[in-house]
């Protein structure tokens, strides 16, 4: 049986592995424990990988960066724990060659994550680490879902005046390794989650009134969270040929339906970093010129 400690930072550090699915150990550092040094957080990592709770691939990138990721058994023993009970366990990356394979979008995924985490601790508002939870599954019937790379919980702290609101956002992190249509298709995929509902199951008598049949979404969120599109890989070019194929895509009829009732911005990591989530640098798609900041809603957009 693994000594992992109950309360501290061994369990946070394996939580976190499996959730976000692969980081480096900096990355680690800066979700974990940004404030000891960066020494505690390796030692933390090779005692985690001596219990054989987790494993790392050395890429061949100046300094030889160590990425970490959890093993199957780490995985086995996190998922039991309470704060991550419900979810769908990761797929296991069961070798050093799958984690390679994957390493790419994963890492900036985390990179995203650290993005909000960290704009949050300077904003006062609560954004912890297990707020950022990987590939939520929603499904749309016929076999065919909606896997967001990551569903983000934040709250805004009291001194925005909005008395702490509790905000949701689907996250689609893209490194330009589609085409630009392929990423715009997902503005559609987002409309037919937000008016899925299942096909009601009927029966021959009737005993009682039934409630009626709603978006499967409502089961989970009072609100439909926000879309959250974060775009690199590529030049500012780049960026501004695929905020506007995305904004080419807010223009189809189930869009537009859907673009009244939910915020969808895209954003560079580039400008993520520099300036931080919370400052104006996403756009609208139904208007790319445009920048807010993610937490507005549409009524607050115009100037």
């Amino acid at each position: 049986m693994s000594d992992v400690d109950a309360g501290g930072g061994d369990r946070l550090a394996l939580a976190v592995l499996t959730q976000y699915r692969m980081a480096t150990t900096e990355q680690m550092h800066r979700v974990i424990a940004p404030g000891v040094r960066i020494e505690q957080t390796r030692r933390r990592m090779a005692k985690l990988r001596d219990e054989g709770l987790v494993d790392r691939i050395t890429l061949p990138r100046a300094g030889r960066l160590r990425v970490w990721f959890p093993t199957s058994y780490g995985t086995q023993i996190a998922s039991e724990w309470p704060e991550l009970r419900g979810r769908r366990p990761p797929k296991t990356v069961s070798d050093p060659t799958a984690a390679r394979l994957r390493v790419g979008h994963t890492l900036t995924v985390t990179e995203t994550a650290l993005a909000f985490l960290e704009d949050a601790r300077r904003s006062g508002d609560l954004c912890r680490p297990l707020d950022w939870i990987p590939e939520v599954h929603h499904s749309l019937g016929g076999g065919e879902a909606v896997i967001p790379d990551a569903l983000m919980y934040y709250q805004r702290g009291p001194a925005d005046g909005e008395d702490g609101a509790m905000l949701r956002a689907f996250i689609e992190v893209d490194r330009a390794t589609m085409g630009p249509e392929r990423l715009s298709a997902k503005i559609g995929a987002y409309a037919r989650l937000h008016r899925y509902t299942p096909t009601p199951v009927t029966r021959r008598r009737p005993t009682i009134a039934q409630d009626p049949v709603q978006e499967t979404w409502r089961r989970h969120y009072p609100l439909f969270p926000r879309v959250l599109f974060v775009l690199d890989g590529t030049g500012p070019i780049g960026i501004t040929t695929r905020i506007r194929a995305l904004s080419a895509a807010a223009k189809e009829p189930a869009a537009v339906a859907f673009l009244r009732y939910v915020p969808v911005l895209a954003a560079s990591l580039t400008d993520l970093r520099n300036n931080g989530p919370s400052s104006p640098v996403w756009h609208p798609v139904q208007d790319p010129a445009a920048t807010v900041t993610w937490s507005q809603t549409p009524s607050s957009w115009a100037p």
